[in-house]
């Protein structure tokens, strides 16, 4: 997986945005704690999703009024930044990039923290709005896999498969790793499908929740509404 893999994968951006406001749902519903995945609609003018593992490795997805703009940190990997004393991006990372997503390489929450804020990232990836695919950047050479069980790739973009259309059983797949238990199926599917929230679905996913606990966090993130009936998952 590189991030020309992943750019043939990844959805549209209204619905990629859907998916990411759906992992933050389900982040808040089965723990209450530092969440894995988060969406905020006041990244500035604009609204992000952002995964952090708490172990260096990072991406996120910046929703701009021109399209969107991918960054991914895997601190692990070859490409990292931190492999030059200058902290050069890896060659062709943002070649091609569109003037209207340079900003972002400003944004300090992709620095390198050490004040001078210098953009960090080991894959870049962006879509205008009309485009009909995403893109990367021209001509990487990328460095061999790591190991026969390098699952994220080089560039670390194996990250953003939580993303794509199994998305579903890679959730549950992934709470059940992370969390050590197993989300209701259904209830995932619910979420990802956007379908708005009910007490039935929220107690399906973690019991000791309840819809009326979540309906702050669900305006901020601009989540559907609840349901005017409890039906369950469906």
């Amino acid at each position: 997986m590189t991030a020309y893999d992943i750019a043939a994968e990844l959805p549209p951006i209204d619905r990629l945005r859907e998916r990411c406001k759906a992992l933050a749902v389900l982040e808040r519903i089965l723990d209450g704690g530092y969440p894995y995945y988060t969406y905020t609609t006041a990244w500035g003018a604009d609204e992000a999703a952002l995964m952090s593992n708490g172990s260096g490795d990072e991406w996120a997805v910046v929703f701009t009024a021109d399209g969107a703009f991918i960054r991914v940190f895997d601190h692990e990997s070859k490409m990292t930044p931190y492999r030059d004393p200058d902290l050069e991006l890896w060659p062709g990372l943002l070649d091609g990039l569109p003037a209207v997503f340079l900003p972002q390489l400003d944004e300090p929450a992709f620095g390198d923290g050490t004040g001078l804020d210098t953009f960090v990232a080991t894959a870049v990836l962006w879509r205008l709005t009309g485009d009909d695919r995403w893109h990367a950047g021209a001509g990487i050479d990328f460095p061999a896999l790591r190991g026969p069980y390098d699952d994220i790739g080089p560039d670390g973009t194996g990250l953003l498969r939580i993303l794509l259309d199994d998305i579903v059983d890679r959730y549950v797949d992934f709470a059940e790793d992370y969390y050590e238990r197993k989300p209701d199926r259904a209830a995932v599917e619910h979420v990802v499908a956007s379908r708005p929230l009910t007490d039935a679905v929220v107690r399906a996913l973690n019991p000791a929740m309840t819809l009326a606990e979540l309906r702050d966090d669900l305006a901020a993130l601009g989540y559907p509404p609840e349901a005017g009936q409890d039906r369950g998952p469906r």
